[in-house]
């Protein structure tokens, strides 16, 4: 019997991100977060306390909820596969923080799984939802800038420092600027050229080995098993191209590039990472660029758990599908192979089209 009103949401994670999450989901009025849970019981008891969420707990209190419908996996990347497949054995559609999963296998489980259920599952970044990446997408089917022809992403910072808590674990497998940050910019360029085809990367890494001054053991040698410093040339499907620099190596910030060349002009979009923020746009002959503001929804992480909500209660496809997220790891994974190889790496998953956001489309506005 399908349900009505309101739908109910446990998040399970309550690190850093949980913050960002819980302070957008408890003002969305289309959901209901219930549930905050956590491995550190303590620490589920304080974030449910600060946003008001009237239960917390161990994960299990979160899956064994009976008005839970959606599960918000905000866990450390290792555990993103086990939890998401440990919520739709409960019965929960589930939306996932990035990466997706560790490996193809793993992909493809959760997504095999949400099909023999009947489950809706997707996966971050949902900032291709927000109003900067949706006013370029109208802008591109416009034909403001003619046919797309090639991207350039760029993010170079200093990466995270010898304090940093989690350094550990944000140079371990799953991590590194490729799986960290390369969500954001892989689905931007999803949106823009459709799905990847093949990719050639190389890599570097500055600092193989750390002295950490924080975490549970100051003064231990952290070793990077992942690359610091990754460039990828992509070619897609249909057409075109791009080059994405990913970089934790970079003595100065450079980050949220993204710039689409076309038959045309150029568009330069906002920081992926973020959902607003003013685009520029330069046609073949103008003398400087023109600067659009972004129209549309902003709203913030968790913009997909409500577009799965309302999916839900309305019958139709969500937007950010775990076929998408599945992807853009199918092609950070392609990445990681060709560094290894030395090769161009074919990506053999496809990226599904997803639907504009209408302008009046509302975070804030109840519709259930």
């Amino acid at each position: 019997m399908s349900r009505a009103g309101r739908v109910g949401v446990a998040v399970i994670g309550a690190g850093t991100i949980s913050d960002q999450y819980l302070t957008n989901l408890t003002a969305f009025p289309d959901v209901e977060v219930l549930v905050v849970a956590d491995l550190f019981t303590e620490r589920a008891a304080e974030q449910a306390a600060k946003y008001g969420v009237p239960g917390w707990g161990s994960i299990e209190a979160a899956l064994e909820h009976p008005d839970v419908e959606i599960v918000v996996n905000l866990t450390i990347p290792a555990a993103h596969a086990e939890v998401s497949l440990a919520a739709m054995n409960a019965g929960k559609h589930v939306w996932t923080e990035k990466p997706f999963a560790l490996d193809r296998a793993s992909g493809r489980e959760l997504l095999a799984t949400a099909e023999r259920l009947g489950l809706r599952i997707g996966g971050a970044p949902d900032t291709v939802l927000g109003a900067g990446m949706q006013t370029a997408r109208r802008l591109i089917e416009a034909g403001e800038i003619g046919t797309p022809l090639t991207g350039l992403t760029l993010f170079e910072v200093p990466g995270p420092q010898d304090d940093h808590r989690n350094l550990e674990v944000l140079l371990s497998t799953g991590a590194g600027p490729l799986f960290d940050m390369g969500p954001y910019y892989l689905t931007a360029l999803s949106q823009v050229f459709g799905s990847f085809d093949s990719v050639i990367a190389q890599a570097t890494t500055a600092r193989p080995e750390r002295i950490w001054r924080a975490g549970p053991n100051p003064g231990a040698t952290v070793r990077a098993q992942v690359p610091t410093h990754v460039s990828v040339l992509s070619e897609f499907a249909g057409a075109g191209s791009a080059t994405s620099v990913l970089s934790w190596d970079s003595p100065h910030g450079r980050v949220g590039h993204v710039e689409i060349t076309g038959t045309e002009g150029t568009l330069s979009i906002p920081d992926p990472n973020m959902f607003d923020g003013d685009l520029r746009l330069r046609r073949a002959g103008d003398p400087e660029w023109r600067v659009i503001p972004a129209e549309g929804a902003v709203g913030g992480r968790g913009l997909g758990v409500l577009d799965i909500a309302r999916a839900i209660r309305a019958g139709v496809d969500h937007r950010i599908t775990g076929a998408l997220a599945y992807h853009v790891l199918d092609t950070m994974t392609a990445a990681a192979e060709s560094i290894e190889s030395r090769a161009r790496v074919s990506v053999e998953s496809a990226a599904p089209h997803s639907a504009v956001v209408p302008l009046e489309w509302d975070p804030y506005t109840r519709t259930l």
